[in-house]
């Protein structure tokens, strides 16, 4: 829907024959959290932190404290990692579809397995944006549409210092055919939407169980997606996946998502996830209108960089400083903060305008109307100078945890 806009409104990126560069993903992930995660409020007190109360988001998720938003499965906010139930179906043809569930527009249900509620998933079963599944008397779900394949592997090439965004060249990891997308309606039970991302295809109980860290395997991402740690299928309906986690910003909370389907290929290999061309039929540029399936995501291109620097944020550090973890995006409204989340996100991708590095403004963005103020200002504008807003490409990044 958007595909003849998107490359446009990004940098030009270039294709080299020499040989392709593999970026190394070996993160910190201990110290990436020093970098979004509160200081505790001891520091500068008499007492210690033990002697704090309990934080007010105890009594009222709403308030300021840790709250575990996708409570379905078991978050390891030090290694940024999350242990979800794992599922499995199958196509029509019989073929084996091992998937998660993170969130719904079935607001009883969600409750029910500890999914994020999201109203606008309700506007997203719209062309090859959502596929069909029927509900089995065995519990399963049978797809009727969507394949995967993660086969290839994932290389990133960056550009040449200072601008390593954008990359030089890419490949993402998985990707899936024209009918994939990680949105599915049950068709025969409702006609519910459920945010379902395929971890793993067309592969046996017996496969899978190898790439299970828990009994001695080791993952592999041939077969899984790359964002998978440790995988063990149990019994017949599934058993556990562990995966890791993304870590941003909400309206100043830091927080922890996952990070598993984009678009188009040049997202996907920044996010190391799945290519998933149906949420091409997602609208975009029109977030928290009537019947918008997206929320807003902003990303950095040139934002401040050097790894321990406070202010660190972007796509050109993710790809040029060694040992961090990820861009540090800042989502727009989550659970508990505002009612429009959605897991769909529509990326706003901006670049600070040399005017503004030059009077010493450009520093880390960690809420939206910070952002937005920065627009409207001047001090930020689309890559390369373009008008600021949609970039067209849509990534699935369903929320897990915030720390305030």
């Amino acid at each position: 829907m958007q595909s003849h806009q998107q490359i446009a409104r990004w940098p030009t990126f270039r294709r080299t024959g020499t040989t392709l560069l593999t970026l190394a993903c070996a993160l910190s992930w201990a110290g990436a959290q020093t970098e979004i995660e509160p200081a505790p409020g001891s520091i500068g007190a008499d007492i210690p932190g033990l002697y704090f109360g309990p934080a007010p988001s105890d009594s009222m998720k709403e308030l300021v404290g840790p709250v575990q938003l996708l409570r379905s499965g078991t978050v390891d906010t030090d290694k940024a990692t999350l242990t979800l139930p794992l599922y499995r179906g199958q196509t029509k043809a019989g073929k084996n579809v091992w998937y998660v569930l993170t969130d719904t527009n079935d607001a009883g249900n969600a409750v029910a397995l500890g999914l994020n509620y999201s109203a606008k998933l309700g506007f997203a079963a719209v062309g090859k944006a959502s596929r069909n599944a029927t509900l089995q008397k065995d519990g399963t779900l049978t797809f009727d549409r969507g394949t995967v394949n993660f086969a290839p592997a994932w290389s990133i090439t960056p550009g040449q210092s200072p601008n390593f965004f954008p990359p030089q060249a890419f490949k993402a990891g998985s990707v899936g055919d024209a009918d994939y997308t990680p949105l599915v309606r049950l068709e025969n039970v409702g006609g519910s939407v459920y945010n379902a991302p395929i971890l793993a295809y067309d592969v046996s109980a017996e496969q899978l169980a190898q790439s299970c860290t828990a009994t001695g395997g080791k993952v592999n991402h041939a077969q899984v997606h790359d964002k998978v740690l440790s995988i063990c299928p149990e019994g017949k309906s599934g058993g556990t996946v562990t995966l890791q986690l993304t870590t941003g910003f909400s309206f100043s909370k830091p927080v922890l998502y996952l990070s598993l389907d984009a678009s188009d290929e040049l997202p996907a290999a920044m996010e190391q996830v799945t290519v998933a061309p149906g949420l091409k039929d997602l609208t975009v540029g029109g977030d928290d209108g009537a019947f918008s399936a997206v929320e807003r995501l902003f990303a950095a291109v040139n934002g401040p960089t050097g790894k321990g620097n406070p202010q660190r944020q972007g796509f050109n550090s993710a790809l040029g400083d060694a040992g961090v973890a990820g861009p540090l995006n800042v989502l727009g409204g989550i659970p508990t903060v505002a009612t429009d989340y959605s897991p769909m996100w529509d990326l706003n991708v901006y670049a600070w305008t040399k005017a503004a590095i030059d009077a010493g403004y450009r520093s880390r963005m960690i809420e939206e109307f910070q952002v937005l103020g920065m627009a409207e200002r001047g001090f930020i504008t689309g890559p390369g100078g373009s008008k600021f807003g949609s970039s067209g490409f849509v990534v699935n990044c369903p929320i897990v945890f915030r720390f305030k």
